[in-house]
């Protein structure tokens, strides 16, 4: 298994947010990105890499199921229970470390804007 921590980019947080509210269960590559709510162009890079560094792990379903559904073959996935752990800490590293933004407050009568 590789280690590291992928780029937590606005996107990796997202999926990660969603494979976190049920690590253990298996997603197939279509759910997650509705889930996200993200592009498949998006979603499938970022689950290689999470895999490459062994935060998750995937499988093909078996070729009867989707012949009798009708429907092209899934692939599903599933975090680690290490890198569940691993997705939690860099999920709410990233959330303390992103800057914080002054609320712009509105211009009073008067006042140049």
């Amino acid at each position: 298994m590789k280690s590291g921590v992928p780029r937590m980019t606005m996107p990796t947080r997202a999926l990660l947010r969603v494979l976190l509210a049920e690590p253990a269960r298996e997603r197939y590559g279509l759910e997650l990105c509705d889930l996200a709510g993200l592009p498949g162009g998006t979603v499938y890079p970022i689950l290689a890499r999470l895999e490459q560094l062994g935060w998750m792990e995937s499988r093909w379903e078996d070729p009867g199921t989707h012949e009798k559904a009708g429907r092209p073959r899934r692939r599903y996935y599933r975090l680690t229970p290490d890198g569940a752990e691993r997705a939690r800490d860099a999920v709410a590293r990233a959330h303390r470390s992103r800057p914080r933004t002054t609320p712009l407050r509105p211009a009073r009568p008067g006042e140049a804007s």
